[in-house]
């Protein structure tokens, strides 16, 4: 039994519910929980998404079914709220790859130049950054900075020579980090799925390891671009609304697929890696959540001279935006 293979329970599904009507508080669930921790939020999303609500909701109580830097960002954008994490083990590998240490040593090195830092990061570096992102509006964002100045992007090597190539900027200098989970997803998954599955489109993350050898596979005429899409989170949600093919392989990691299923009953969603789980997404359960609810445990709090300087950034996020998925081969391409 995977991971994701989880249990359900009325009885607490139902126990959370009250409870939160109780206590004024809203559930905020990541695209990669557990189906059934899902299915008990009052908002499913992607980090953007996420963050967005966390900054707009009016509920006195904001329980984040995330992991550890989303929890912290809902802190800072809502510092009169009280945010409750249901498990301090919902770490990010991506994050780890990166403190404000490094950070700081890394922009020493180049004086002047703007740091652009995924979401995917702790608090104290994105008090380092000038902007926040996420995978949906990181070309907005990087296309919003004066083209003459160089950036320092971090911490996804994956996700930035995305960017790179999608904004044609040549000083944007990258973090070799990456999440374990999408760089595990590589070429020989996705050929051997696509042999598998002819015609089906194919739908990957921008983090994936196999985004890079892809894209540049596909811009070469090595690989027809038909049917790649190249899309955010919350682009992947949307892609199957917006074309009548009802097929699709999924690069990223499989908690996504429950959402997919969930939203599109008569179409048919394949994992390029069915392995491809995050333990720290998966350590939230609903007996933890509805302690949480009980206990008001675990409070996430960030300090104030951190969350000040951390929300400029996240909030020029939140602002940009972004659009709901890209593609590196321009708005004239078959689905798009």
């Amino acid at each position: 039994m995977t991971i994701l293979e989880a249990h359900y329970d009325p009885a607490i599904h139902d126990a959370i519910r009250k409870l939160a009507a109780e206590r004024n508080a809203v559930i905020l669930a990541h695209n990669y929980e557990r189906p059934e921790i899902q299915d008990v939020a009052d908002f499913v999303g992607d980090s953007l998404g996420l963050s967005r609500e966390a900054a707009s909701t009016s509920a006195d109580v904001i329980v984040f079914c995330g992991v550890h830097f989303m929890a912290e960002t809902a802190a800072i954008l809502s510092p009169q709220k009280t945010v409750l994490l249901p498990d301090l083990a919902a770490g990010c590998s991506l994050a780890a790859t990166i403190n404000a240490e490094e950070l700081r040593a890394w922009k020493a090195q180049h004086p002047g130049a703007v740091v652009v830092s995924y979401v995917n990061t702790t608090a104290e570096v994105k008090a380092e950054s000038d902007y926040c992102c996420t995978s949906g509006n990181a070309v907005d964002v990087v296309n919003a900075i004066p083209e003459e100045k160089d950036i320092l992007f971090l911490p996804d090597m994956f996700l930035g020579a995305h960017v790179r190539r999608l904004s044609g900027r040549k000083n944007i200098h990258v973090w070799m980090g990456e999440c374990h989970v999408h760089a595990g997803i590589d070429p020989e998954h996705i050929n051997l799925t696509r042999s598998q599955h002819p015609g089906a489109e194919f739908l990957i993350h921008p983090e994936c390891g196999c985004a890079t050898p892809v894209v540049e596979a596909v811009s070469a005429g090595a690989i027809a671009k038909e049917g790649v899409q190249i899309l955010s989170t919350e682009g992947m949600i949307n892609r199957p609304r917006q074309t009548e093919n009802d097929t699709f392989i999924v690069a990223t990691e499989i908690g996504i697929l429950h959402r997919l299923r969930r939203e599109n009953p008569g179409k048919h969603f394949i994992a390029a890696n069915d392995r491809a789980e995050c333990a720290y997404m998966k350590v939230t359960t609903l007996p933890k959540v509805l302690a949480s609810l009980q206990h008001m445990q675990h409070r996430i709090t960030v300090p104030p001279h951190i969350a000040a300087r951390a929300r400029t950034a996240i909030e020029r996020m939140v602002a940009i935006g972004g659009t709901p998925g890209s593609s590196p081969f321009g708005p004239n391409d078959p689905g798009e």
